[in-house]
């Protein structure tokens, strides 16, 4: 982010821009193979971490107070360390969530355009990202709004005052943390590639939804999240119902789940979040 800030000469036609984000699991497979779900979540998938072996809390801790005396203060005239800090803290607690920019804003204490120029400095920072929704040959009744995610869930478990692995069990974002996850490393697959970010989500008025929808070519990939390890029949309700209303060739039907046992269940394979991303992306 620093060398690209300071390009002054065009580098149009001459030069790749490849995005590298923290860890994949296919990355450091052997390592997280034994590690417990909690642990992935509170640990999270910065490079140094696992190359220095690096105790998780300290070195968050560090890597977000540099952030912002270092980069925030370099990109912007940051006057209110500790209102940034608390804002940033308060996305984390919308992981996964719908985005309301004015009730951010107001827990913040703050404007919703001051607001929406913070969240967009997270942005081009890497730090949080807006997953859009899905709307294409589908009804007007789709919610509109975009979801809020973290780069790293592990930065985002150390926001949420997460200080070892057995904070995550029992935790009320659990679920938002895992999905955040998961989505992680089908957006690490993309970029790795070289390809484009073409992720979004669906929810409609009625509560129907997908978590992740990747499109490709003439269909689209469907992708259900849940952090439980058991499955059960209604993790595939979401994908049943997107299937039999949308009007898209659904190239294939993924549910990503706690666990680590492989299924196939009607038109959807089932797999453990340590083998995903398992599409054809």
């Amino acid at each position: 982010m620093q060398l690209s800030h300071h390009v002054t000469q065009s580098l149009a036609g001459r030069t790749a821009i490849l995005n590298l984000l923290p860890f994949s699991f296919h990355e450091i497979r052997n390592k997280i193979k034994e590690m417990s779900l909690d642990k992935i979540i509170f640990t999270g998938l910065f490079p140094r971490i696992y190359d220095e072996n690096l105790p998780p809390e300290e070195a968050l801790s560090f890597y977000f107070g540099t952030y912002v005396e270092r980069d925030v203060r370099e990109l912007i005239n940051l006057k209110d360390v500790i209102r940034f800090q608390a804002f940033v803290k308060l996305c984390a607690g919308r992981v996964g969530q719908l985005l309301n920019l004015s009730s951010l804003g107001n827990e913040a204490g703050i404007s919703h355009q001051t607001a929406r120029d913070w969240l967009s400095l997270l942005e081009v920072s890497f730090i949080t990202f807006r997953l859009p929704p899905y709307h294409r040959n589908l009804n007007k009744r789709v919610v509109k709004s975009p979801k809020l995610y973290f780069y790293d869930v592990g930065l985002a478990a150390h926001l949420l005052e997460i200080r070892n692995p057995s904070h995550v069990r029992n935790h009320p974002l659990k679920g938002g943390l895992f999905e955040n996850m998961v989505i992680n490393e089908f957006l690490k697959n993309r970029l790795n590639q070289a390809k484009d970010n073409n992720l979004c989500f669906f929810r409609d008025s009625n509560g129907n939804k997908v978590d992740l929808i990747i499109p490709e070519g003439d269909g689209l990939s469907i992708i259900e999240i849940k952090s439980g390890k058991t499955i059960g029949s209604d993790f595939f309700k979401g994908l049943n119902s997107f299937r039999k209303n949308s009007k898209e060739k659904i190239l294939q039907s993924t549910l990503v789940y706690g666990g680590k046992e492989k299924q196939k269940r009607n038109h959807t394979q089932v797999i453990g979040f340590r083998d995903c991303p398992e599409t054809s992306q």
